[in-house]
């Protein structure tokens, strides 16, 4: 019964994903904090490619991708934002996680609710927004950096 429940929740939580997914929707916006304690608006970004990455320090396939991360965003600097946002629920370990990672992006702490607005279940979930706002791809699961990098490039020559 656990199994079919599970199965249930994956399947569903790919529809809800579908639906946000696609090219043609607005990304949600939202104002989360970061850790650093400034509040952080996905609408302040508009004009840049964006990538959201949904993710908790408990996660390995989440601590296994975020070195490509770090590495996008040196790749590519003021013209991509990579914004973590973390599902955990003790903050100090957040914190912790960014020094020893050495994480260059901004981190903010997720709620349950926007975690809901975008249909997050199961994580590692980015999300790639264009320039314009809108949600131009999304994976569930490790995303290789050489997919990130490219589809970066197609948004960035997109006017």
């Amino acid at each position: 019964m656990k199994r079919i429940l599970v199965s249930i929740l994956l399947i569903s939580s790919f529809f809800v994903s579908d639906i946000a997914g696609s090219s043609k929707d607005k990304a949600p916006d939202f104002s989360l904090t970061g850790t650093d304690g400034k509040t952080v608006m996905l609408s302040d970004f508009k004009g840049k490619v964006v990538i959201l990455d949904f993710w908790a320090t408990w996660c390995a396939p989440c601590r296994k991708g975020i070195p490509d991360l770090i590495e996008l965003q040196k790749e590519f600097g003021k013209k991509v934002v990579i914004i973590g946002l973390s599902l955990d629920e003790q903050k100090n370990e957040v914190i912790a996680f960014i020094k020893k990672m050495g994480i260059n992006y901004p981190v903010v702490y997720c709620t349950s609710e926007v975690a809901h607005l975008y249909g997050i279940d199961p994580i590692p979930h980015s999300f790639i927004i264009d320039r314009n706002g809108n949600i131009a791809d999304q994976h569930i699961g490790l995303v290789p950096k050489s997919e990130y990098s490219d589809l970066i490039k197609k948004l960035l020559k997109k006017s």
